[in-house]
């Protein structure tokens, strides 16, 4: 492990990209254009804490694939409505998108975070056919903090979570810029009062330390001009779940923020590469104690299907 300083400077993408305000006001009025023009259907309810809630947009056309996207921010700021941007490019595409949120730390840890990632995907499962989606081509994308929690949703042991759920709840996933190993980040001294991680609690979160529970394929991409701890994280996951792993995107001239603007162009590799997490999906593997479980296996609050009309 390096020092304080290394590890302090290397995650600081705002530090390291200093235009990145530009980034969050586009993203912003790109967003708010979005859910304007389209339909969608904005903070549906998948459990009682504040922040479960996700937006959807449903795709009229393709196959009922759908795309839940996790946002980043370090499991401390932003939201989904700041990501409603990429909605345009996936719908025109024929796959729904569903932009989750999450509460944010230091109000919850980084664990609790991860089960919220449990529930909505449960609510996803359950409700997908009320909004015209089809629950069988489920897929899970995120970015940095996201795609964390999209890494750790592939190592999920869905029916030890809720029995009604298959092993293999999401067909494949994407994971932008994430982190894998939380371990460095305790000593990340800006961070470190937010997120009150300890060596337990940063490997408990840790995919690269947990096995992937599907052949599911789980593809990668970080920025090429991002820190070398990112594309450090970024190596560690292909490494360490080379059983399920799809490949790295490379996205040559990117930073940690306009890498995401990747996930809104159909002609970049990004999105390209998005499309393919499927294909190499080989079915479930058996069931390992060694994955992600929720202690909290039983039925939650506002996991039940619901009419689509229906404003919760």
């Amino acid at each position: 492990m390096k020092d304080s300083a290394f590890y302090s400077r290397e995650y600081n993408n705002r530090a390291l990209v200093p235009e990145h305000p530009k980034f969050f006001e586009r993203w912003a009025a790109a967003s708010a254009r979005a859910r304007a023009t389209m339909i969608c259907y904005l903070d549906r309810r998948y459990g009682e804490a504040p922040g479960e809630t996700m937006d959807l947009f449903p795709a009229r056309k393709g196959d009922g694939s759908c795309m839940m996207f996790i946002h980043g921010g370090y499991w401390r700021s932003l939201d989904k409505s700041d990501f409603s941007f990429l909605a345009p490019a996936w719908v025109d595409a024929g796959v729904s998108l569903a932009v989750v949120n999450y509460d944010l730390c230091p109000k919850v840890s980084v664990e609790e975070i991860v089960r919220q990632m449990l529930r909505a995907s449960r609510w996803l499962w359950l409700n997908a056919e009320q909004y015209g989606m089809d629950e069988d081509r489920l897929y899970v994308s995120g970015h940095s903090a996201g795609g964390h929690l999209a890494a750790m949703m592939m190592a999920a042991l869905w029916p030890v979570f809720d029995a009604r759920l298959p092993r293999d709840l999401f067909k494949g996933a994407l994971a932008v810029s994430g982190i894998y190993d939380l371990r460095p980040l305790i000593e990340v001294e800006w961070l470190q009062p937010d997120l009150r991680l300890d060596e337990a609690s940063a490997l408990r979160v840790s995919p690269a330390f947990l096995p992937p529970a599907t052949r599911a394929s789980v593809m990668t991409c970080v920025g090429g001009s991002e820190s070398s701890e990112f594309k450090r994280q970024n190596g560690l996951l292909g490494e360490r779940w080379r059983g399920a792993f799809g490949g790295d995107i490379p996205m040559p001239g990117t930073h940690h923020f306009s890498v995401v603007d990747g996930l809104a162009d159909q002609q970049s590799a990004l999105f390209a590469g998005a499309r393919k997490t499927d294909r190499s999906y080989a079915g479930p593997r058996r069931l390992t104690s060694g994955g992600f479980l929720n202690p909290l296996a039983e039925k939650e609050p506002g996991d039940e299907p619901r009419d689509p009309s229906d404003g919760r």
